[in-house]
């Protein structure tokens, strides 16, 4: 037999959402409800019959608290299989009673930690008689149904009604890999929250746990199967964004919007609108400007052919003018900190186009770790928060960068960061002019950014390329000088680039000959 029913319950939540719905449906099939703490008091205030478990196992609550399941008659009666003689045997003996359901959620240690909390605080929210009673009726799930989460409430209702007061194996089942989860992901928390503590970046044994928000139709490619799954701490981005309204989102979607917000939010909305527009992870456009508006016409300007069907980022709150000219062209994704009404209206119009607000911008220089799956195990890092400031950078040429060259190398140096090695990119006026990512030789990333930039120049109606009176960046050093030379002779009059090669004079010779300025940052930005 493979339904069982429900005779006795034991509910002890932090989370009283629902509780005392579910208490009275238990209570209404003569169900007999154990419970603790501020879960009874809950229960008997609405009138539901509720026994507290001291009472049933005939020992107090101690310790603050923390002594209170913590017992034989309730680990027994969660434990003990109701297929075996010798289980039922000793059960008897020992006045133990069968429990067939668990409602448990635990102390709220995540939250806690969330609004920083102290060491001591954080200690007392780690729970323990919870996730010891959820892995003992999950391991007897084939006679108890363990629930760890009040949207699983309804389901339950559901389950019983349609089987007479029972559940069955297969709902069981689901809901015990759910509980296992629950805890996984709750000593998760804890074992990171204990690493930070001690200061441990890499620890001996890292836990990954997520929360999954959507299954998605498919991967990277059809015949992949993908899920997004949300994992703490939250930065505002996709995991916190609404969506207001287009279809859903598929995996490349997610992975390029995530790449074009955190490549808008590295310019301060407070100092300057910021627009990034982004294709296969890789940005088509950036710039900065006086409203966003003015800031996407610059970045849309860089190359407007790979623009078609892209993700757009912006770094302030979403305004009817700037809608309009996002809505103009085939986007995939917008995603912005909020949107005015009038925006959303606009861009409702759309009805495919996906409208992301986050809430907020994420902080580019806050620390947190990335990872990257390999065969058999996965490769962790600190992200990328690494910046340059003005004040930090070398000039190793004769002619140092005028004002104008210096704030443009900065810009374009940042933009740099968030394009797949090798990266070079021209900017002029704070806005990339021409990009060039992902080549195996630095060279050819120089000149495939120059062609860009000249297939802008003529999209705009002129003649010649906007490579000239440019700067260029590079997110590592050249190895050689021909990467140099390839932007000197587009048109770059200054560089920006780490340093570190052994043929550093060379490069620096060289640029001195072009009669270009050049500055070190002694940070590279490889992406990968």
């Amino acid at each position: 037999m493979t339904d069982r029913p429900v005779r006795r319950a034991l509910i002890s939540v932090s989370d009283k959402s629902g509780l005392v719905e579910l208490g009275r449906f238990l209570a209404e099939r003569g169900v007999e409800i154990l419970s603790t703490g501020g879960s009874a008091k809950a229960l008997a205030d609405a009138g539901v019959k509720v026994r507290e478990v001291a009472d049933y196992t005939g020992f107090p609550e101690m310790l603050d608290g923390r002594v209170k399941t913590l017992h034989p008659k309730v680990h027994g009666g969660l434990l003990g299989r109701r297929d075996l003689a010798s289980h039922r045997d000793a059960m008897s003996k020992h006045a133990i009673g069968e429990i067939d359901l668990l409602c448990v959620n635990l102390y709220p240690f995540e939250a806690t930690v969330a609004k920083g909390a102290g060491f001591d605080e954080a200690i007392e929210n780690i729970d323990i008689g919870g996730p010891a009673m959820i892995r003992s009726a999950a391991k007897n799930h084939d006679g108890v149904v363990v629930i760890v989460d009040p949207t699983d409430y309804a389901p339950l209702r559901k389950e019983m009604t349609e089987k007479g007061g029972a559940t069955g194996l297969d709902f069981r089942r689901r809901l015990a890999a759910k509980a296992y989860a629950r805890t996984g992901a709750y000593d998760a928390a804890i074992s990171r929250w204990f690493a930070d503590q001690l200061g441990e970046a890499f620890p001996e044994r890292v836990v990954l746990a997520g929360e999954r928000k959507e299954l998605l139709r498919y991967g990277e490619n059809p015949h992949q199967q993908a899920a997004y799954y949300a994992a703490p701490p939250l930065r505002h981005g996709i995991a916190t964004a609404r969506q207001v309204q287009g279809k859903a989102l598929s995996y490349n979607n997610l992975n390029d919007t995530d790449a074009a917000f955190e490549l808008v939010a590295e310019f301060d909305p407070k100092e300057s609108a910021a627009v990034a527009i982004i294709k296969h992870a890789n940005p088509c456009g950036v710039a900065r400007g006086a409203s966003l508006a003015d800031a996407y016409r610059k970045a849309l300007a860089c190359d407007p052919v790979s623009a078609f069907g892209g993700i757009i980022a912006a770094n302030r709150i979403l305004d009817a003018e700037t809608a309009t000219l996002f809505a103009d062209i085939f986007t995939e994704v917008i995603i912005a900190p909020d949107a005015t009404p009038e925006a959303q209206a606009i861009v409702a119009k759309k009805k495919n186009l996906r409208l992301l607000l986050t809430g907020g911008v994420p902080d580019p220089a806050a620390p947190g770790v990335t990872f990257r799956s390999l065969a058999s195990g996965f490769l962790m890092q600190s992200r990328d928060s690494g910046r340059v400031a003005k004040a930090a950078l070398k000039v190793v040429t004769k002619r140092a960068p005028s004002a104008a060259e210096l704030d443009d190398l900065l810009f374009a140096f940042r933009v740099a960061k968030h394009v797949k090695s090798n990266a070079i990119v021209y900017a002029k006026n704070l806005a990339t002019v021409g990009i060039g990512a992902g080549q195996m030789s630095r060279v050819d990333s120089s000149r495939i950014a120059a062609r860009k930039a000249e297939d802008a120049a003529r999209a705009a109606g002129e003649q010649g390329s906007w490579a000239k009176g440019s700067v260029v960046a590079s997110d590592a050093f050249f190895p050689f000088a021909d990467g140099l030379l390839a932007a000197a002779e587009a048109g770059a009059t200054a560089v920006i680039q780490p340093g570190g090669s052994i043929r550093d004079d060379e490069v620096i010779a060289a640029a001195d000959e072009a009669g270009l300025a050049m500055v070190l940052t002694g940070m590279r930005h490889f992406r990968h």
